[in-house]
């Protein structure tokens, strides 16, 4: 069987075999009694070898109260538990009287869904262990243990104390890792048996039932694995007509085929004993005897107080062994955020230096995606396959935070950069925008000892299905582990998610800040406006005054000036014009900042054919003027009279600035779709948002080529192409300034340089964009949308 087809049939057998309801075997470990009571604590059912321990048969006691079996003082000690919480046992010493006389026994009571079960286990001792007991053979054990910090010699010593207190043959710890599996990371035996310390354990010994059952009950107990069970009479409990639950029993039976696992491994009796991390199950101490061998009662509970206590210690032994590491990623990511925040420019913050990116988890490479803009830091896959990586986790992860150390395994197309990204730690900082932070590690090539080849406990049936069965050898076992990395610690996942937390908390201040200046911006705006309107008004009137002076020296003071006199006022004559012009301009300008616009539906058409017209009527050479209109154009919601101003900006500039013989202007339109294709027919370069800043200008020179980018517009695009003299590359961020030219006053019939800017604003008022195509010596072509 191929690796695929075994993990695939390893998955589906797991899961049927995690179907198992081992928390409600219907019977008990023949060590002990069992009776489920109702709330009125009468006996609804008992285990069968009730004669052997009591001297009743089952039928006997079946519908009698407690009372009927013992005192009235440990019938309210068992009434305690209704009150009490699930699973929370009561424990107490009870004497019986049974045929063979007189017996003590040791019993544990505790509530469940349905019904009280009470467990009875024959004991020698008629009193219970005293705490000064207790602490005795306890309390050495937990001094050292709390003595050593460092993790391996803590849980060896675990190992140690654990054996002593039972002598058990051989005691292990066990720990569980990312998938499940587990491995033997402590060890204390005899002598004579094959050591188990480091050896691993698939998933499929420890099934999830099981699992969850050690996580609630805190100790497992089978003291005789060839024993027979007990049936539970009746099978169904008569109230509910459903199987006891018995997940908090201790003498809960065990599995078929946990029985044939152990005992495989010459184990006849076992004790395990669950290490709880963070309310999940970090391992377990688990004890093997080659004999069957019984513990007490208050031994058992010893090794669970130890057990409690050990979880506790481990977490600190944990972060001791782990601290030092987690200082230095804490002290880097406090400096790195620091950074972060103060930085104008967030790219740069987060990829320069760039060792601190990568530092931040341990990561050899990392990408930072913003939308389409992607940056590569260290040793990662090329642009193109991080794309691709990009495109799978927004279909596959749907989590702010993914980790793996095996990412072949979940996409193989990763197989062919597993050499740099075997493991990935990706991170989501926007569900908005396409932002991600992705970190890589190379593969490691590992050897891991197995106890026993994990391939034999899937046993192949004749229908072609695969069922789990014990193994029968535990030999030790070489597996090559490849397309794996080191595994992500949880300290490196959880610095991922403070750099996430700390990203959209600077963001979203920057924002704030951004909001309050725009609201300034906004009102200075309208200051500045108004300022230009008054100013530009109020300076019309003596510049007037200026003109008229200087053209009344001209005309009737002449004969006493001589040469310089009226060269001088002839220059102050031309400048007052040229000063009318430009405050003209700027008043304009300031009027549409101003203005509201007046929408309504408009046949671009006619509005075109009058500015033509005017057009026509101003040039003398208009039989020369080449227009063309390649079909007719659409109706749309403008402000008519600014729309018009656009086009007889845009169509004078066209001519203008043109020194071929035979000139041509063409106006037409793209729709969306159009658009895209003419973009990528045109090979255009994007360049978004420089419409709005400003771009154009025109002037004469060598061939160049520039192009802006068709934006996806949901309305059409208007274009206006000509075949003059085109622009240079260096002046696209200037052309759409205000008194911006390109060339002296003298060159193609001087201007104030505030058509474009007035455009510009006249399409920004309508929510579009405007943007320019050219090549130098060939034309230009500017677009412009109206939303």
């Amino acid at each position: 069987m191929s690796q695929p087809e075994y993990t695939t049939a390893q998955a589906n057998a797991l899961t049927n075999h995690d179907r198992k309801p081992i928390h409600i075997p219907g019977s008990i470990q023949p060590h002990g009694v069992l009776l489920a009571l109702s709330t009125q604590l009468e006996i609804l059912q008992v285990s069968n070898n009730t004669q052997v321990y009591l001297g009743k048969e089952p039928e006997d006691l079946l519908g009698r109260p407690l009372s009927y079996l013992i005192d009235h003082r440990q019938v309210e000690i068992v009434k305690q538990c209704l009150v009490k919480k699930i699973g929370s046992a009561q424990a107490f010493k009870v004497l019986i009287n049974t045929l063979h006389g007189e017996r003590y026994f040791d019993a544990i009571a505790h509530r469940t869904q349905e019904a009280v079960i009470l467990e009875l286990e024959p004991t020698n001792s008629e009193s219970e262990v005293s705490f000064l007991g207790f602490h005795a053979l306890a309390g050495e054990a937990i001094a050292k243990m709390q003595r050593t910090s460092n993790l391996g010699e803590f849980l060896h010593l675990v190992a140690q104390e654990v054996q002593k207190i039972i002598g058990f043959d051989r005691v292990m710890v066990y720990q569980f890792d990312q998938s499940e599996a587990g491995s033997v990371v402590a060890e204390v035996k005899r002598e004579d048996l094959s050591p188990y310390l480091g050896l691993h354990y698939p998933a499929t010994d420890i099934p999830a039932q099981a699992r969850d059952l050690y996580t609630r009950c805190f100790l497992r107990f089978l003291p005789d694995l060839t024993a027979e069970p007990s049936e539970l009479v009746p099978t169904e409990n008569p109230t509910t007509h459903q199987h006891l639950d018995l997940s908090y029993c201790l003498l809960r039976s065990f599995d078929c085929c946990c029985s044939e696992y152990h005992q495989n491994m010459g184990v006849k009796a076992l004790l395990v004993i669950s290490l709880i991390q963070e309310q999940k199950l970090w391992g377990l101490i688990s004890c093997h005897h080659q004999t069957p061998k019984y513990v007490s009662y208050e031994v058992l509970k010893m090794c669970e107080f130890l057990g409690q206590i050990v979880s506790s210690e481990l977490a600190h032994k944990i972060s001791y062994s782990e601290w030092d590491y987690k200082v230095k990623l804490k002290s880097l990511q406090s400096e790195f955020l620091e950074s972060i925040s103060q930085a104008d420019n967030f790219i740069d913050a987060l990829i320069k230096p760039e060792i601190r990116l990568l530092d931040l988890v341990s990561a050899s490479g990392a990408a930072v995606c913003l939308d389409n803009e992607i940056n590569l830091v260290g040793t990662t896959p090329n642009i193109h396959e991080v794309q691709a990586l990009i495109e799978w986790a927004d279909t596959q992860v749907s989590d702010n935070l993914f980790s793996t150390d095996s990412l072949p395994k979940l996409n193989s197309k990763a197989l062919i950069f597993k050499d740099t990204a075997s493991g990935l730690l990706l991170l989501r900082i926007s569900k908005v925008r396409r932002y991600y932070i992705l970190w890589f590690r190379p593969e490691v090539i590992q050897t891991v000892h197995w106890a026993g080849n994990p391939q034999e406990s899937m046993q192949a049936q004749p229908d072609g299905s695969y069922t789990l069965s014990p193994r029968k050898s535990f030999e030790q076992w070489q597996e090559t582990v490849r397309l794996t990395s080191l595994p992500w610690k949880a300290c490196e996942v959880e610095s991922a998610i403070a750099l996430r937390n700390a990203i959209v908390g600077i963001v979203l201040s920057k924002a704030d800040e951004l909001a309050k200046i725009n609201l300034e911006l906004e009102r200075s705006n309208q200051e500045l406006a108004s300022f230009a309107y008054a100013a530009s008004h109020d300076l019309k009137e003596p510049l007037r005054g200026i003109y008229n002076f200087s053209t009344v020296l001209l005309e009737d003071y002449a004969q006493v000036l001589d040469d310089d006199g009226i060269e001088c006022l002839q220059t102050v004559v031309a400048l007052s014009v040229r000063m009318e012009t430009l405050i003209n301009a700027l008043l304009r300008l300031s009027q549409l900042g101003q203005a509201e616009l007046r929408l309504q539906a408009t046949d671009l058409n006619e509005l075109l054919n009058q500015v033509i017209d005017v057009f026509r009527a101003s040039r003398q050479d208009s039989g020369l003027v080449d227009i063309r209109i390649p079909r007719p154009l659409p109706t749309v919601l403008c402000d008519r009279v600014l729309v018009n101003e656009v086009f007889s900006n845009l169509l004078g500039n066209a001519f203008k600035y043109n020194d071929k013989a035979k000139q041509w202007v063409e106006i037409g339109y793209f729709s969306q779709e159009e658009g895209q294709r003419e973009q990528g027919s045109r090979g255009a370069v994007e360049q978004r948002g420089r419409g709005a800043e400003g771009q154009g200008g025109r002037g004469a020179g060598e061939q160049e080529e520039t192009r802006g980018i068709i934006t996806h517009a949901p309305c059409p695009i208007f274009y206006i192409r000509d075949n003059g003299i085109g622009i240079p590359v260096h002046h696209l961020e200037t052309i759409f300034r205000l008194f911006k030219r390109l060339h002296s006053q003298e060159k193609y019939g001087g201007g104030a340089g505030a058509g474009l800017a007035i455009v510009k604003k006249i399409v920004e008022l309508h929510n579009g964009q405007i943007w320019v195509e050219s090549t130098l010596g060939v034309g230009s072509m500017f677009y412009f949308t109206l939303e």
